[in-house]
């Protein structure tokens, strides 16, 4: 008489006890970073980072102040704080940041410009890096554990060191001064953290899908598509903020890379600086507006910010 032995659902096991540690780990976290101390010091740090902000928004409303006779720019004749003991309130100056006022160069063709720059220059490094990042993850081939941790590594380079040699090579041909050369910079200075961002949360997939897509006859590309794809949402949105924040508030970039006709809101609101008192009134109003659109970006999507980010902390 034989003994049948019933299969031991080693998967499940493995996915059920990598879920009570990740649950550990997050009660864990959760108790420790409820402390009252802790709360204190988050409340403390939050007021010190909205206090520039709300000086800011309060410069960009006030009216001019009159000296010696000659009427100036409230925001560099006293702080933003003499708003409350009688400064007039007014909103020209977010018009006149808008459209130039025969002044200055107007926000609005800048604005254009930004979307122009940061939208290619956030789906192109996601799109290269969800591919790279499967293969990372679920293709086996010689070398990719050193190839993995050489581009983790390229996370720590300055970015600095690669200005020259990149306005080289779009000079040679012929990128320089176009919305290329920003798209590519950007696109190579994001790759390695979308990578690993990307890798760390296909991991956290249970292998049991992979497997079960393969028995189905699943190929790469169909269990990329329908199998990952819709789990990656998490991820591809924390990065998608990530670099959609970098691209559209980096300076050094437009700097280096951009012409007359391509230059970003923060190039824009940069060359006000130029023009002295002419220009003080609408800087404070000019960053206002330039802050609206990543505001509004990461306000709807701030509900998968925390979720990417955690992706691959809770390996087990």
């Amino acid at each position: 008489m034989t003994t049948t032995i019933p299969p031991v659902p080693v998967a499940s096991e493995q996915v059920s006890a990598r879920k009570v540690k990740a649950m550990m780990r997050a009660q864990d976290a959760k108790t420790k970073l409820t402390s009252p101390w802790a709360s204190g010091l988050a409340i403390v740090i939050a007021i010190a980072w909205t206090v520039p902000t709300i000086g800011l928004l309060i410069n960009s409303i006030r009216g001019p102040i009159t000296v010696n006779g000659n009427p100036s720019a409230a925001s560099i004749t006293s702080g933003w704080w003499h708003f409350f003991s009688g400064s007039s309130l007014t909103f020209k100056n977010y018009s006149n940041a808008w459209t130039g006022n025969g002044n200055t160069s107007p926000l609005s063709s800048f604005l254009l410009n930004s979307i122009v720059v940061t939208l290619p220059a956030v789906f192109i490094p996601i799109a290269l890096a969800l591919l790279a990042a499967y293969a990372f993850a679920w293709i086996d081939f010689k070398g990719k554990n050193v190839l993995f941790v050489a581009i983790f590594a390229m996370q720590i380079v300055p970015i600095q060191v690669a200005l020259i040699p990149l306005n080289t090579i779009y000079t040679k041909f012929g990128l320089n001064a176009g919305f290329w050369s920003i798209w590519l910079s950007h696109t190579i200075f994001g790759l390695p953290l979308a990578i690993f961002l990307l890798h760390n949360f296909m991991k956290e997939i249970p292998s049991s899908l992979i497997e079960a897509a393969r028995v189905d006859g699943a190929g790469h590309v169909k269990i990329f598509i329908q199998v990952l794809m819709p789990l990656l949402v998490p991820a591809i949105a924390s990065f998608g903020i990530f670099q959609f924040l970098w691209v559209w508030n980096d300076l050094l970039v437009a700097l280096t890379f951009s012409g007359e006709n391509t230059r970003p809101i923060t190039a824009g609101i940069q060359g006000l600086t130029t023009q002295f008192q002419s220009a003080a009134d609408v800087l404070p109003a000019a960053a206002v507006i330039a802050m609206l659109v990543p505001l509004a970006v990461f306000l709807s999507l701030q509900r998968f910010f925390v979720r990417g980010l955690l992706a691959g902390s809770v390996k087990g």
